[in-house]
């Protein structure tokens, strides 16, 4: 049995850590198999969106396998890609989303945090519970978590170890989405599907602008947003105003509504 799967669907490419009866826990082979994945998505133009998730519903990912964590640093390419297999790949350049279910925990948390965003089942917990054992982030979280939930509450959870629920995570915007239980994956599914049906030139653009944007001071990251968009082709422009005059409209993706469950 493969430790991580990869399927596509449409233009998306659905990739599930799968070591259930460690609650998905990545060691080396793992990691390196998470890093072929995401290459394989960069490299694949026919591919717009990478989904990451967890087979079965008790996890998405409970960080590393800390009874095999020496293969993490053996495995060929741990420094550039991260010992996780993918927190230091920056250059992906298309959208990413976490579907989570279940425990998302230490360097599974810094997986989620890769992503560009992350819809939740209401079963998932969140939390830097390696602090307990004294082991450290070293896949991103210390600058991605700050850069998602603000200062305050990334060191909240960094310092205290603290485990909190999807509710907690929607409130901080950690998560963008809760689903009812088991409904997380097709849910990013369902996005991954709007977001390769827009025109995908602005899109990534936008997204580029965006990531950029974080490191310059707004003078500078608005010539960005300038520069960049010069590279968009007005025939795709011209081609989406024309569709809209023509009143083909389709309704944009809404957020989850109803009780919860």
């Amino acid at each position: 049995m493969a430790k991580v799967d990869t399927e596509r669907k449409g233009r998306s490419l659905i990739v599930t850590i799968n070591r259930p009866e460690v609650r998905n826990a990545v060691d080396g082979e793992t990691a390196g198999l998470l890093s072929e994945a995401v290459e394989t998505f960069g490299q694949d133009e026919d591919l717009n969106v990478f989904i990451l998730t967890g087979a079965g519903e008790l996890a998405f990912c409970a960080g590393a396998d800390l009874k095999n964590i020496g293969s993490l640093g053996a495995r060929p390419r741990s420094v550039e890609s991260g010992p996780m297999g993918i927190s230091r790949i920056t250059d992906v350049h298309k959208p990413t989303i976490a579907a989570i279910n279940g425990y998302c925990l230490a360097g599974g948390l810094e997986l989620a945090c890769w992503c560009d965003f992350r819809v939740a089942a209401r079963n998932a917990s969140f939390g830097v519970v390696n602090r307990r054992w004294g082991v450290p982030l070293v896949d991103g979280g210390t600058q991605r978590l700050p850069r998602i939930v603000g200062l305050g509450n990334a060191l909240y959870l960094i310092e205290t170890g603290v485990q909190i629920d999807a509710d907690h995570a929607l409130r901080i915007g950690l998560v963008q989405e809760v689903l009812p239980e088991g409904q997380a994956l097709a849910r990013a599914l369902e996005l991954a599907n709007a977001i390769s049906a827009y025109p995908q030139t602005s899109l990534r653009i936008d997204r580029q602008c965006t990531f950029e944007g974080l490191a310059l001071p707004l003078v500078e990251g608005l010539k960005r947003e300038r520069q960049l968009h010069q590279l968009s082709p007005e025939p795709a422009l011209a081609e989406g105003l024309r569709r809209y005059a023509a009143g083909q409209r389709p309704p944009p993706p809404r957020p989850p509504t109803g009780p919860k469950s």
